[in-house]
């Protein structure tokens, strides 16, 4: 490839990079709906197979998609609501107990004084935005409701979700099909070849890795409602999420767990099961979970999710936060590639 042609692309990709971030605000339905028919296209092939035909294998699919999506928006949303008001009922006891035990206790064990936490003044700071916001659910009715327009985008935005979604999965393999008939003939093969190595990695991570954390999640707040615990949906689900990254949420849910028991039990016994239920989870991760849903495919390392997460949703917002996983899996299978061509090439050799 010479030169000019090398410039052409460069410039097609600052032009559509720069088209993205200004198109950013009316992205977000067609983003989310393209996600879930990339989610769903797999279950819509197995149903092709059957001998169904593509609408009604698309239309099967996405009814259970929605029915899954509403069971989680009318049973998991009211419920970590009203764990978010217990955990703010219970907060000021926790700071209580930190300001006058936990931390004259460090101070006399390890002679270093923490009194300077204020934690007093976090208390009232917290106590002061909540009343003020009168609660979770009038939070977010507040910040939607306070322009009209807004408010009308954002019902706009979630209609359009289903709409795309369907229409996207229906079409799902026509519009790959569509894509590969204008590629370049020369290097179709190379773009088909990177692209199956990204669909691998999405793969991997999307249809692998998010099914592990929420599965983890589910075992970790059924256990921990077993044992009593009344934040068990809260901590488990904060415990399933953060375990995109390996032994993250093990560490933070069983800490949260642990402290959470304390406080409401009162009893250090009451610890050995909320820690046997954490052990059950890795157990189950490292035995089951993760072998049937991920396997030995190629996944994003954690560290690469983390900072493509961050640095999309600070230059894109929101929108950057959905292209997130996609970009960060096109980007490494790009510089893998380059690697294999770096080490075939006459600069590394030397010959």
């Amino acid at each position: 490839m010479n030169s000019s042609k090398s410039w052409l692309i460069i410039a097609g990709i600052a032009i559509a990079a720069y088209l993205l971030y200004l198109l950013q605000p009316i992205l977000m339905p067609f983003l989310v709906g393209g996600a879930l028919a990339y989610f769903g296209d797999p279950a819509a092939d197995r149903l092709e197979r059957l001998g169904l035909n593509r609408t009604l294998a698309a239309s099967m699919v996405f009814v259970v998609l929605a029915l899954a999506l509403l069971l989680i928006i009318l049973l998991l949303v009211p419920l970590l609501a009203r764990q978010l008001e217990e955990l703010y009922q219970r907060l000021p006891d926790w700071l209580r107990w930190l300001e006058e035990q936990a931390l004259p206790w460090l101070a006399a064990t390890i002679g270093v004084d923490l009194g300077t936490l204020q934690l007093r003044d976090l208390q009232a700071q917290l106590s002061a935005h909540w009343s003020a916001a009168g609660g979770i659910a009038r939070l977010v009715i507040a910040k939607t409701t306070s322009s009209g327009l807004a408010l009308l985008t954002l019902l706009a935005n979630l209609a359009l979700i289903p709409v795309v979604a369907f229409y996207l999965l229906r079409d799902w393999d026509l519009i790959l099909a569509k894509v590969d008939t204008v590629l370049p003939r020369r290097y179709a093969p190379t773009i088909a070849m990177l692209a199956r190595e990204c669909d691998l990695v999405l793969s991997a991570f999307v249809r692998g890795q998010l099914l592990v954390m929420l599965a983890l999640g589910a075992i970790y707040a059924i256990g921990l409602w077993l044992t009593g615990l009344k934040l068990a949906l809260l901590i488990g689900m904060i415990a399933g999420l953060a375990s995109i990254v390996p032994y993250l949420g093990f560490a933070i849910g069983i800490i949260a767990a642990s402290a959470a028991a304390f406080f409401q039990f009162q009893e250090w016994q009451m610890l050995v099961p909320v820690w046997l239920v954490f052990g059950i989870g890795q157990v189950l991760e490292s035995t089951v979970l993760t072998p049937y849903l991920v396997g030995d495919r190629i996944g994003l390392h954690p560290v690469a999710v983390i900072f493509a997460v961050l640095a999309c949703g600070q230059l894109f917002g929101f929108t950057g936060i959905l292209l997130a996983l996609p970009v960060a899996a096109v980007i490494m299978v790009l510089l893998r590639h380059a690697h294999d061509r770096y080490r075939l090439s006459t600069l590394y050799s030397g010959e």
